[in-house]
Order: structure tokens, then C-alpha cells, then sequence
């Protein structure tokens, strides 16, 4: 063979969109059905089927028993399951789909996998999601799973991102005006943080007011909701970033504010997410970040004698126009592998765990999405209620921008440099704005779904 029709054969073959996965579908004999193998991978969420104390528990029982159930009236599908750990998803997933393996469906957050839409390697759900579902779901939840108006992640459960703080402290420190009730989430203006900061450093300069960090982007999404608290909108109705207009810029000299004049905690640019936490478990920080998943894991350590009990309730970022909240939304993808029946068999066991009114009950191990589970679990789970009022105040952070995950290694080095002297808040945001919407450009021609 030429060359010439060597390349010709290579170009021809790099043309066709065939993403061929780990599944397959295996022919049976005459008069037989086709026998469907589907991957299923996921993250690690929650162990057990509906409780981690369950024996034998571990991250995989629940898919592994919605397979069985599944299986049970669909007996031409056999479904594997595969527990990935997060740090080793996005390798995994470049290897398959460089390699033409990949999984059949992905149980994650959504912003995690939101690449994988703009890459065009997702199929659209819209197809398996009725009108009863779209209704028993908020709509701060599609928002945050619906891309160019079609729904890539079939939400399962979700994870609240709010503040944290010491009630014991605040009591100690006079400040017994800002607490909401035991299971309610408080909402306080940007004054009333800078009074309740300056009040716990004045009745015990031990303690840091403000838990803050910028070593790396774990815990970003709090950062980045800060710059929200004068108004700012983070991206535009384009998708492109304005943090460094007025707005942001006066929120991010809000924060550098607390922290220079000693409301935060010490040396943030060297502090990761997880030290910041462990202070506040250690009582060393009053104010702190935290998701519904790492509340309930310090609640369980109290419970169990690992972290000495204080009582520990919720708050709303503060924000100018209303408090401030995110989410992420714990959900499935299919894959378009190029194999129709792997295809439609992954979409409706999608569809069948996401539904099955037994197996969603396990949204309880995060915070379930359906109105029609939080009217059951009410009284098991006693920030539920709370959780879904403020459901009008969760944000859509990410904005499912295609590059975000590079936006997020753009955006904790210009905190550094203003934490450390080296930029002003106007050159930090500059700085990032400028990058940022180059990522998003480069990214936007990128993507598949939004050519």
C-alpha cells in the first residue's frame, strides 16, 4: 500500500465516531436473544445497599444489588460493577476512550464527568426521563445536569455545599442572635460574618473565626462561591467569566480583608481543604466550609468518641441579594459506545435504579433529589426539610463549562499570589478572567455538543 493510501486509510478510520466499550453484545444461537454485558463504574459514594452498617458492606453494594434485581426480569443483560478511586477516574477514562473500552454508564457528581458530555462521548437521557420525574426533581437540580438543553447526568442524589460553625462558640462569645435552630441553616449578611469574626478573635485569639485555603483546588468551589457574595455572577449569560468586575473584585477584598486583619486562618495559601477541616474538628476554627457528607462524617466521629462533641449547625454563604449555596449532583451517564442495544440496555437500568421506589431510598446515604423520597425520610434524616427549602439559593457553580476542570488549576494560584502580596484583588481576578476565558474558548471549539 502507497502512502498516500495509508493516510488515506488513517483519516478515514479517525473520521468515524465508534466509541466500542468494555461491554458487548454476545450472539447467541438461533431462535436466541442476544446476551447484553454492560460496565458499570463509579466512584466511591456510600457503602452498603441503603446503610454502611450492613454486613459486608462496601462501595459496590448497592449497584451490585440493583444489578441482581435488574437481572432477575432481564435475564439476556449481565452487569459488572467496578469501583474506581476519584484520583484515578480521569486516567481511567482517557485510556478507554483512547483505547475504544469504554464503560457503559458512570455513577459520579456531575461536574466530574461534565468533560465527558463536551467531548461528545455521553448520550443524551432526555429519552428515559417522563414527566413525572421531571417534576418530582427541582429545578435548581436540572440546572445542574442539562447542557445546551439536554440532560446528560440522570440525578440520583445530591451533596449541599454550605458553612459550618461552632455553636458552643458562638453562645460563649455572646453572639446567640446568629444562630439558627438545631436543624436550620442560618443566613447572615457579609456585616454580620465581620461582627461574629471580630467577636469570637476578641474572646478567644486561640481560635481562627474563618476557616480559609489556597493550597490547591480541592475545596475550590467554596472559594469560588465567595466571589458571589457582593452579586457577582462568575460567568455571564455567554458563559464567559466577569469575576474581576466590580462585584467580584469587592468580594475577593472582602475575604483578604478578614484575613489580614486576622479573622481567617494563618498561612491559607499553604492550607489544604482537609487541614482546614481537621481544625475545625479540633475546635481551632469557628466558621468553617462543609457538604452534607462531611457533616454527617464529623456528627458520626462525634457519635463514635473520634472527635470530642460540640454542637455543630449550618449556614448559607452570605450574599447580597440572597445566601448563597451549590450542590453536586450525584448522578449516571450512559456512554455512546456505538453499540445501540448496549446502549438502550445501560440507559434502562439507568432508568430502573434511578426510579425503582425502593432502590432510590438510598439517596438517603447522600440527600435525596425526588420530593416524593424527602416526604418519606423526613423524620430520619432531621436537616432534610431545611436542605430543601433552601433549595431556591443553590447555584449552578460549574455553569457545566466546558474546560472547567482546568479552570479550577487557573483559579487557586491567583489567590495565592494575593495572599502572599504579589497581586492586588483587581490583578488576581484580572489575571484569572483573562486565562479562564481562554480556557473557555479553547475548549467551546472543543466541544462536540455545543458546535
Amino acid at each position: 500500500m502507497t502512502n498516500k493510501l495509508v493516510m488515506g486509510a488513517v483519516v478515514l478510520a479517525s473520521s468515524v465516531l465508534f466509541m466500542a466499550g468494555c461491554g458487548k453484545t454476545d450472539k447467541k444461537a438461533d431462535g436466541e436473544s442476544d446476551k447484553v454485558t454492560l460496565e458499570l463504574w463509579l466512584t466511591p459514594q456510600w457503602k452498603g445497599v441503603m446503610d454502611a452498617s450492613e454486613e459486608k458492606a462496601d462501595y459496590d453494594s448497592f449497584f451490585k444489588e440493583a444489578a441482581k434485581r435488574y437481572e432477575a426480569d432481564n435475564p439476556n443483560v449481565k452487569i459488572n460493577v467496578q469501583v474506581i478511586p476519584g484520583e484515578q477516574r480521569a486516567d481511567k477514562l482517557s485510556v478507554a476512550i483512547q483505547t475504544k473500552e469504554l464503560p457503559d454508564m458512570f455513577f459520579d457528581s456531575s461536574f466530574a464527568l461534565s468533560e465527558y458530555a463536551h467531548m461528545g462521548v455521553l448520550a443524551p437521557l432526555d429519552d428515559i426521563i417522563d414527566e413525572e420525574t421531571k417534576s418530582d426533581i427541582s429545578a435548581s437540580i436540572w440546572d445542574n445536569v442539562t447542557i445546551a438543553d439536554k440532560t446528560y447526568f440522570y440525578p440520583f442524589g445530591h451533596n449541599p455545599g454550605t458553612l459550618v460553625y461552632n455553636a458552643d462558640m458562638f453562645k460563649a462569645a455572646g453572639l446567640d442572635k446568629y444562630l439558627a435552630g438545631e436543624h436550620e441553616i442560618a443566613n447572615w449578611s457579609t456585616e454580620d460574618l465581620r461582627t461574629i469574626a471580630e467577636t469570637l478573635k476578641a474572646k478567644n485569639k486561640d481560635v481562627a473565626p474563618f476557616g480559609l485555603f489556597a493550597k490547591n483546588n480541592q475545596g475550590d468551589t467554596w472559594n469560588m462561591s465567595y466571589m458571589r457574595m457582593f452579586g457577582n455572577t462568575f460567568f455571564d449569560k455567554d458563559g464567559k467569566i466577569v469575576v474581576n468586575e466590580d462585584s467580584g473584585v469587592e468580594a475577593l477584598e472582602y475575604i483578604d480583608q478578614l484575613r489580614e486583619d486576622g479573622l481567617t486562618t494563618k498561612g491559607a495559601e499553604t492550607l489544604t481543604s482537609n487541614d482546614v477541616n481537621a481544625m475545625f474538628q479540633n475546635k481551632q476554627t469557628a466558621i468553617n466550609f462543609t457538604n452534607s457528607v462531611l457533616f454527617n462524617g464529623i456528627a458520626k466521629d462525634m457519635e463514635d468518641g473520634k472527635v470530642e462533641k460540640f454542637d455543630m449547625r449550618l449556614a448559607n454563604i452570605p450574599g447580597k441579594d440572597q445566601p448563597i449555596s451549590f450542590t453536586y449532583v450525584t448522578s449516571s451517564v450512559v456512554f455512546d459506545t456505538g453499540d445501540q442495544a448496549r446502549i438502550d440496555a445501560a440507559k434502562d437500568f439507568v432508568k430502573f435504579y434511578s426510579t425503582d421506589e425502593e432502590l432510590v431510598k438510598a439517596s438517603k446515604n447522600t440527600l435525596p433529589v425526588r420530593e416524593s423520597v424527602i416526604s418519606q425520610l423526613e423524620g430520619e434524616m432531621p436537616y432534610l426539610n431545611a436542605y430543601n427549602q433552601n433549595s431556591d439559593n443553590i447555584i449552578n457553580f460549574s455553569n457545566n463549562t466546558p474546560g472547567y476542570v482546568e479552570l479550577r488549576n487557573a483559579f487557586f494560584p491567583e489567590l495565592q499570589a494575593l495572599f502572599t502580596g504579589d497581586k492586588s484583588a483587581q490583578e488576581a481576578l484580572d489575571s484569572f478572567t483573562e486565562n479562564g476565558n481562554r480556557i473557555i474558548e479553547d475548549n467551546t471549539k472543543k466541544s462536540v455538543i455545543l458546535k
